[in-house]
């Protein structure tokens, strides 16, 4: 049975994760997490913590991260980081902690998110030429734009032309650069979250799409990377290496 401590346990996905924990045949909720809790089930600090737990599943807020991080590491439990928005300190730190235990940290924990960016990946290679665009949307109550996703499959495409720049919210007077990818965000309603690659050559365009139905694939996705560390040993694991089985 594999004791998961949720992490944001009071937000809209952590509810969600405990749900589908409480549900799942080889996994119970050690505990409950979250800075906004007053008493109750859900403990307000990691600090009043006793009960032991195998993984954690974070789902709060990257200013956060580090204070996890450091508990999982004292206690050598691996953790899948869930948040975006980090800052070169909060990934500095995610980079420590991965020396000494296995942290799973990905923009999306969607499967269909890493089939897309393997797809926007293999695409751009085909179309060296070809102009990228990635336009990504999401509720309006997101903080971060664009999104860490749209940046995860900006940084997929890169991988193939590396000296492609970002151009971040197209404005201005001037025409496209040829060795740029844009990227825009779009904030409204509640959608859960849409991102489209768009890779287009003078004579025909390619649009590859991912929609999120329901946020609940996140937290299945969260699972999924969770019983992937179980067993892992210290290091930086993410979807591409959930997807490979590595």
């Amino acid at each position: 049975m594999i004791n998961v401590l949720v992490h944001g346990a009071l937000g809209r996905m952590g509810s969600i994760v405990i749900n589908r924990v409480e549900q799942a045949e080889d996994m119970t909720v050690a505990a409950g997490v979250d800075v906004y809790s007053q008493g109750g089930a859900v403990y307000a600090s990691l600090d009043q913590v006793t009960e032991k737990a195998d993984v954690a599943i974070d789902f709060s807020h990257h200013t956060l991260t580090p204070g996890l991080l450091a508990w999982c590491a004292d206690r050598g439990v691996g953790v899948v980081l869930c948040t975006t928005g980090h800052d070169e300190a909060e990934k500095a730190a995610i980079e420590a902690a991965a020396k000494r235990i296995p942290v799973f940290y990905s923009a999306n924990m969607s499967m269909g998110i890493a089939l897309l960016a393997d797809l926007a990946r293999r695409a751009a290679a085909l179309f060296p030429d070809a102009d990228v665009e990635i336009v990504e949307a999401h509720h309006n109550r997101k903080l971060d734009a664009p999104s860490g996703t749209a940046l995860m499959l900006a940084r997929a495409v890169q991988e193939v032309r590396p000296g492609a720049t970002l151009n971040l919210g197209r404005s201005g007077m001037g025409k496209r650069e040829k060795n740029e990818i844009g990227v825009q965000a779009v904030r409204m309603g509640n959608l859960p979250g849409t991102h489209v690659v768009c890779i287009s050559t003078d004579n025909q365009t390619i649009e590859l799409k991912h929609e999120a139905h329901d946020r609940s694939l996140f937290a299945d996705g969260a699972l999924t990377a969770a019983r992937f560390l179980m067993g892992k040993g210290a290091g930086l694991y993410d979807m591409n290496g959930l997807v490979a089985g590595k």
